[in-house]
């Protein structure tokens, strides 16, 4: 058994796993409809494998190199979290009915998924940082590198669309007006202030 193996999958699944952004906006997508949850984990998964490809392929460097290419990158994904916070407590007294466009396309929940997880700049330099510590010294890293990346994409396929999934079938009390709107509610107000902190964070470096 690969030791190494197993232990980067325990510490990738933790990591995919952590509550964020990521997971906030598919439970917001998931309370529309179980088609906007998935698509929306989806999009989640597709962020996930443009940073792993960029910490492959050792991009991700560059943003360690250039501090003023992070900072606006973060500051960028801080403003878009900040910006569906800002819209989900808006959107708290209208009607679901009022919102076709979310519950008869995936386009958008994809779009917000997969936006959501690619402006975030400190993902490559955690990858970057980890993918190094379990490639066994004297094995070819780009094939092992490759390997794990491709763990952590498989880990977010399963784990958002089974959040969106779990959500959509609790949606029977979640969808009720008034815990509909606590919900959106709560996961408005995350959103926004983990926007705030992130440009905030952006603005004090």
């Amino acid at each position: 058994m690969d030791i190494q193996l197993a232990a980067f999958t325990v510490v990738a699944a933790g990591m995919v796993a952590m509550p964020g952004a990521d997971f906030t906006v598919v439970v917001r997508n998931a309370l529309v409809s179980r088609r906007a949850g998935v698509a929306c984990a989806l999009g989640v998964a597709g962020g996930l494998l443009v940073h792993t490809a960029l910490a492959v392929a050792g991009v991700a460097a560059v943003l360690t190199a250039v501090p003023a290419l992070f900072r606006a990158l973060q500051l960028l994904g801080g403003a878009y979290v900040l910006y569906l916070g800002v819209r989900t407590l808006r959107s708290l007294g209208r009607l679901r009915e009022a919102e076709p466009e979310e519950t008869t396309s995936g386009g958008r929940p994809l779009r917000q998924g997969f936006v959501t997880n690619a402006l975030n700049p400190k993902a490559p330099i955690t990858f970057l940082s980890l993918l190094p510590q379990f490639v066994p010294a004297g094995s070819p890293a780009m094939p092992r590198t490759l390997l794990l990346a491709l763990i952590v994409v498989v880990l977010a396929l399963v784990w958002f669309p089974a959040v969106a999934l779990l959500v959509d079938r609790l949606g029977r009390w979640l969808r009720r007006p008034r815990a509909a709107r606590a919900v959106e509610a709560v996961t408005g107000g995350a959103l926004t202030l983990l926007g705030v902190v992130l440009v905030l964070e952006t603005v004090r470096l």
